[in-house]
C-alpha cells in the first residue's frame, strides 16, 4: 500500500540568508531520509547545488546540477517559486525478481519549482539519494548538455571500469583507483563503486529513456563530472573490417546531445548509500526508481539456464556426426538441455545464412524442425543477432514469433548516444508485443529499462568468461567486484560454468576448448553470487556429462529468487552470498587471489528445522590444480556456525534443503 501526504517538519527545514554582498538572497532545504541517516542539504543561489551526509558525516561535499538548453541554463540564477513534499511507503513486486520477491519503496521527496517551467526533484531513501530535472516546456526542446559535478569530501578509493569515448564494448574490467588519480581525460561506466569514509556510495543512473547515457569524467581533486555523448547526425557503413555488418561509422556528430519533448522527466541521478560493502549488494534504487509497466500480461516471460555453442565453438565430442552450426549438433544441445531441466538454447552467430539475413538461416538448419523438437522436451530457442541487421529487418521479431522462437540475443550496440538509447527501447517494445525475451549482449550497464519491459531478461556490459577465450584477463580479482557494482544495477549476461578451470598462471588461449580462471568450485559459486535472469552455461554439453554431479548442482540453482543475503563481503577480496527459493536456500562464496577461512552464521535458517547442505568446495589440491574439489554432506540448524574455506581464486557452493 502506498502513502502519500505533505508535510513539513518531519523532514524537510528550509531557510533563507543572505550572501555578503547585501545584493541576493540564497535559500537553504534540507531533507532527510525516513530513518534520518541521510540528510541532503540543497542550496540554492545563482545556481544550485546540494550536498549528502551519512550519520551526520560528509560524503559528497557538493552536486552542482544544471540543464543547458538551446536559449537557456535551467540552474543557473535560478528562482524559486514554491516547493512541494512528499512520503511514499509501498512495496513493490518484480516480475523477474533477481535480489527478492518484493521491494520495499520508501522515501522522502522533495520538487523544487522554478520560474521558467522546470523543476527539480529529489527522493531520499534509507539506502541512497537520487535527483532528476523535470521540464514543461512546450513543444521539443534541444539538450546541449548537462552539468552534473560531484565533489567528494575527501581523496576516496573508487572501483570503476574505463571506457573509451565514442565506441565500447562496455567490457573492461573494474579496477580499484583514487579519485585524484582519475585523470581529466579518463572515463568510466557507471555504476561505479567510492569507499567514501563513513559510507560507501554507488553512482548509477535509473530510468534512461530518449537522452544520452550518462558516463563518469575525471576532474580535478576529488570531483567527478558527468559527461554525455553528442547526438550523431550522419552514420556510414564500415567497410573492409569484420565490423561491417554490424556496427557503423560516426562521420558527423551534433553540437547537442539530445533533441526530446518539452514535457518530461529527465534520468534519475542514483547514489546508493550504504554503511558496509554489503549492504550495496542488495540495493535495488535503480529498480525502483524507473518507470513500471503498462502491461500486465507477463505470465509467459519465464526466466532460466541456457545451453549456448559459442564459448566453446561448438566443440562436442562423443558423437558419430560432424559438429557445427547444424541441425544435428543443436539437437545434441536441446537433449542436453532437457536432460537437466535447462529452459533455453542460444543459438549465436552462425545459424543464419549471413549477419545481415536473419530471416534465412543456414542451408544446414531447419529451424521448424529444431522448435519442433525443442518444443517436445520442454526446451526453447533463443536466436542471435547483431543490433544492426534487427534495425535494418523491420519484420523480424513477426518472424521469430510465428516460428516459436523464445527470445532474441541482441549484440554489438557499441554507442551509448541518444539514437542508440531509444533503440533499446524500440527493441524491448517490438519483443514485448511478439511476447519475446531480450538479452542485450555488448551493450550498456542497464539503466532501468527492464521495469517497464520486463522481457529484456539480461545485459552484457562487463568483462564476461568470454574473454578468457582469448585474452585471459577474466580474473577473480574482476568476479569479487562485480557483485558490489555492475551486478547492482541489474542482471549480468557473463556465462559461468567452466569445467576446465586453471589458475592464472597456467592460462593460456584456446578458441575451440577455453579455460576459466578461478577453481570449479569458485565456477560453480557464480551461478549462485551472479544474478541474470537468463543464465548461461557457457561449457561443452560433453564435459558437463562427464561431470554429473557438478552439472546436477549448477542447473539446480534458480535464476530467480525470493531472498536475498550477504553473509560477508569485502568489495575487491570476497564475498558470501545466501539466497532462497521458496524452502531452499544457496550459498555462494568467491575469493581474490588470496586463501581464505571465514565463519558465517546460519541464523537466517527456519528455527528448530533441520537441514541437510550438500557443499562444493574447493579440493585439498585445489591450490595447484584448479579443478579439484570436494562433495560434502551434513546436517545443519539455524544455532550453527559455517566455516568456510576457499583456496586462492576459489569458491564454495551449497544447496541447503529442509529435512
Amino acid at each position: 500500500m502506498k502513502h502519500t501526504q505533505r508535510f513539513t517538519l518531519v523532514f524537510l527545514i528550509l531557510t533563507s540568508f543572505l550572501f555578503t554582498s547585501g545584493k541576493a538572497f540564497a535559500k537553504k532545504i534540507t531533507v532527510k531520509s525516513p530513518d534520518k541517516n541521510i540528510t541532503v542539504n540543497i542550496n540554492i543561489s545563482n545556481q544550485i547545488s546540494f550536498s549528502i551526509n551519512y550519520n551526520d558525516q560528509p560524503v559528497l561535499k557538493e552536486g552542482v546540477v544544471s540543464l543547458q538548453l538551446a536559449g537557456e541554463v535551467l540552474g543557473k540564477e535560478p528562482k524559486l517559486k514554491k516547493t512541494g513534499t512528499s512520503q511514499t511507503d509501498e512495496t513493490v513486486t518484480p516480475v523477474v525478481p533477481l535480489k527478492n520477491s518484493t521491494l520495499k519503496n520508501r522515501y522522502n521527496a522533495l520538487t523544487l519549482f522554478f520560474d521558467n517551467n522546470y523543476q527539480l526533484e529529489f527522493r531520499v531513501f534509507n539506502n541512497g539519494v537520487a535527483y532528476r530535472f523535470v521540464t514543461d516546456k512546450e513543444g521539443d526542446i534541444t539538450v546541449v548538455n548537462e552539468q552534473a559535478d560531484f565533489t567528494f569530501a575527501d581523496n576516496y578509493k573508487a572501483f570503476l571500469s574505463k571506457t573509451e569515448y565514442s565506441f565500447s564494448s562496455y567490457e573492461h574490467v573494474f579496477k580499484p583507483v583514487w579519485l585524484q588519480d582519475f585523470n581529466n581525460d579518463d572515463l568510466a561506466i557507471i555504476p561505479l563503486f567510492l569507499n567514501a569514509g563513513p559510507a560507501r556510495v554507488l553512482i548509477a543512473e535509473a530510468d534512461l529513456y530518449d537522452y544520452p547515457a550518462i558516463f563518469m569524467q575525471g576532474k580535478n581533486g576529488n570531483t567527478l563530472s558527468g559527461w554525455f555523448p553528442k547526438y550523431p547526425l550522419k552514420t556510414e557503413p564500415i567497410t573492409g573490417t569484420w565490423q561491417a555488418d554490424r556496427r557503423l561509422n560516426i562521420t558527423k556528430e551534433a553540437d547537442y546531445i539530445a533533441k526530446t519533448k518539452g514535457s518530461r522527466s529527465f534520468p534519475w541521478r542514483v547514489f546508493a548509500i550504504g554503511k558496509d560493502d554489503s549492504d550495496i549488494v542488495t540495493n535495488n534504487l535503480v529498480y525502483l526508481l524507473s518507470r513500471p509497466s503498462e502491461e500486465t500480461d507477463f505470465g509467459w516471460i519465464k526466466p532460466g539456464q541456457a545451453a549456448w555453442e559459442w564459448w566453446h565453438a561448438s566443440n562436442i565430442t562423443g558423437v558419430d556426426f560432424k559438429s557445427g552450426y547444424n541441425n544435428e549438433t543443436y539437437k545434441y544441445y536441446i537433449d542436453f538441455a532437457s536432460t537437466y531441466n535447462v529452459r533455453y538454447i542460444v543459438m549465436d552467430e552462425g545459424w543464419s545464412k549471413s549477419v545481415l539475413e536473419i530471416t534465412k538461416p543456414n542451408p544446414d538448419i531447419d529451424l521448424q524442425e529444431l522448435v519442433r523438437y525443442a518444443k517436445e522436451r520442454d526446451v526453447a530457442l533463443i536466436l542471435w543477432a547483431s543490433w544492426l541487421a534487427v534495425e535494418n529487418t523491420p519484420g523480424f521479431f513477426e518472424y521469430l514469433n510465428k516460428l516459436g522462437i523464445a527470445g532474441v540475443k541482441i549484440d554489438f550496440m557499441d554507442r551509448s548516444d541518444q539514437w542508440m538509447i531509444n533503440f533499446y527501447e524500440r527493441t524491448a517494445q517490438r519483443a514485448l508485443k511478439n511476447k519475446l525475451l531480450v538479452d542485450f549482449h555488448g551493450s550498456i550497464t542497464p539503466r532501468g529499462l527492464r521495469r517497464a519491459y520486463p522481457n529484456v531478461i539480461s545485459y552484457e556490459g562487463l568483462t564476461g568468461m568470454e574473454q578468457n577465450k582469448v585474452g585471459g584477463f577474466d580474473l577473480p580479482e574482476n568476479h569479487v567486484i562485480l557483485p558490489f557494482t555492475r551486478n547492482v544495477v541489474g542482471p549480468m549476461d557473463y556465462t559461468p560454468g567452466a569445467m576446465r578451470s586453471v589458475h592464472p598462471k597456467y592460462w593460456h588461449a584456446n578458441w575451440a576448448n577455453p579455460m576459466s580462471i578461478g577453481t570449479r568450485a569458485h565456477q560453480m559459486a557464480l551461478f549462485v553470487v551472479f544474478e541474470s535472469g537468463l543464465q548461461m552455461l557457457a561449457d561443452n554439453p560433453s564435459n558437463y556429462y562427464k561431470e554429473k554431479e557438478c552439472t546436477e548442482f549448477i542447473t539446480g540453482v534458480p535464476t530467480t529468487w525470493d531472498e536475498t543475503r550477504v553473509l560477508s563481503g569485502k568489495i575487491g577480496e570476497y564475498i558470501i552470498v545466501a539466497k532462497r527459493k521458496g524452502s531452499n536456500w544457496f550459498i555462494g562464496g568467491i575469493t581474490n587471489s588470496k586463501n581464505r577461512e571465514i565463519e558465517v552464521s546460519l541464523s537466517f535458517l527456519k528455527k528448530g528445522t533441520p537441514y541437510t547442505i550438500t557443499m562444493f568446495s574447493d579440493g585439498i589440491n585445489a591450490g595447484k590444480n584448479a579443478i579439484d574439489y570436494k562433495e560434502s554432506t551434513k546436517t545443519v540448524k539455524n544455532d550453527d556456525n559455517l566455516l568456510i574455506n576457499m583456496v586462492m581464486n576459489g569458491g564454495f557452493a551449497a544447496k541447503l534443503t529442509e529435512q
